[in-house]
């Protein structure tokens, strides 16, 4: 597989001036034929399963709420 240099030669670019700069009105080279981005993606972020760990998280954090409790009733009593 032969290497391709993407950058253009400035010797053999038409439009450029010396140093390598563009003069007013002509497109430089690389420059991208695409006025906008590129298609719109969909948003990949799940929606609506975080209810199901949160409700699972907050009855565990109960039942060990209840429990502490029970144990230090259970102490004094």
């Amino acid at each position: 597989m032969s290497y391709v240099n993407p950058d253009p030669d400035p010797r053999s670019t038409p439009g450029l001036e010396p140093g390598g700069g563009v003069p007013p009105g002509e497109t430089p080279p690389a420059e991208s034929s695409m006025p906008e981005a590129g298609p719109r993606q969909p948003d990949s972020t799940a929606r609506g399963w975080a209810k199901a760990p949160l409700t699972l998280i907050l009855l565990l954090v109960l039942v060990m709420a209840v429990g502490f409790l029970a144990y230090a009733l259970g102490l004094i009593f």
